[in-house]
C-alpha cells in the first residue's frame, strides 16, 4: 500500500495535482491540514471529485466521516493516546460501518504492545525527514510485529526497497510527491518501484 499525506499547507494547484494523483492510482490519501476548521476541511472536500472520496482518510474533524463518503478516520499519537482506552465512547457518534482505522505512532514497541486493533499503522521516521528539517531516520527493523505498519519519513524510489526488508508493508510519502518539481511524474515513479520490489 501506498499512502500520500497531504501537504501541511496549501500549494498551488493542489487540489487540480490531487486529481490526477487519484487518476494515476492513488488509493490511500491522508487529509492532514492541522491550521483547516471544520467548514474549510468540508470546502477542501468539495473541491475534489466525489468518485474519489473514498479513498480519503482524515485526521481531523473525523465526523466529516458522517457526511462524505470517506475511506477512514486517523488519530494522530496525541489523539489515540486521549481517546483510544475508551474507544466505544468515541466512535458512538461516527459512522465507521466499512471504514479503515489507523494512527500514527513514533516507537516500533508502543504500537507492538497497543491493544487496539487498527487496520494499518504509520510509524516514523524511518529515513531522515524530505519534509521535516532535523527529523532524523531511525531504520526501524519491523519483521517481529505481527501487524501492518507503515513506513514514512525519508520515502523515496531509492529507499523502497530498504523499507519493505527492514518489515514494513507499505509506504507513507509526503515530501517525496509534494517537494518534487512534478508531483504526479514523481507518484508515478515510486509508485512503479513499489510494485517493482513488492513482487521481487
Amino acid at each position: 500500500m501506498i499512502i500520500l499525506i497531504a501537504p501541511e499547507n496549501d500549494i498551488p494547484n493542489e487540489i487540480e495535482i490531487l486529481n490526477q494523483l487519484f487518476e494515476e492510482g492513488l488509493m490511500f490519501y491522508h487529509f492532514r491540514k492541522p491550521a483547516k476548521n471544520y467548514e474549510e476541511h468540508v470546502a477542501y472536500l468539495n473541491k475534489i471529485d466525489k468518485n474519489y472520496h473514498k479513498r480519503i482518510v482524515v485526521h481531523y474533524h473525523h465526523e466529516l466521516i458522517n457526511e462524505f463518503n470517506l475511506k477512514g478516520i486517523h488519530f494522530q499519537e496525541q489523539k489515540r493516546i486521549d481517546h483510544i482506552d475508551n474507544p466505544s465512547a468515541y466512535f458512538k457518534n461516527l459512522n465507521m460501518y466499512g471504514k479503515t482505522i489507523s494512527s500514527s505512532f513514533h516507537e516500533p514497541e508502543v504500537l507492538k504492545d497497543c491493544y487496539f486493533e487498527f487496520d494499518y499503522h504509520l510509524l516514523s521516521p524511518v529515513f531522515s525527514s524530505i519534509s521535516k528539517e532535523g527529523y532524523e531516520g531511525r531504520g526501524f527493523d519491523v519483521n517481529h510485529i505481527n501487524k501492518t505498519i507503515v513506513g514514512m519519513g525519508g520515502i523515496n524510489t531509492e529507499t523502497i526497497q530498504e523499507t519493505l526488508q527492514l518489515g514494513f508493508k507499505g509506504i507513507g510519502v509526503l515530501g517525496g510527491v509534494w517537494n518534487a518539481e512534478n508531483p504526479v511524474e514523481s507518484f508515478k515513479s515510486i509508485k512503479h518501484a513499489y510494485q517493482v520490489c513488492a513482487t521481487n
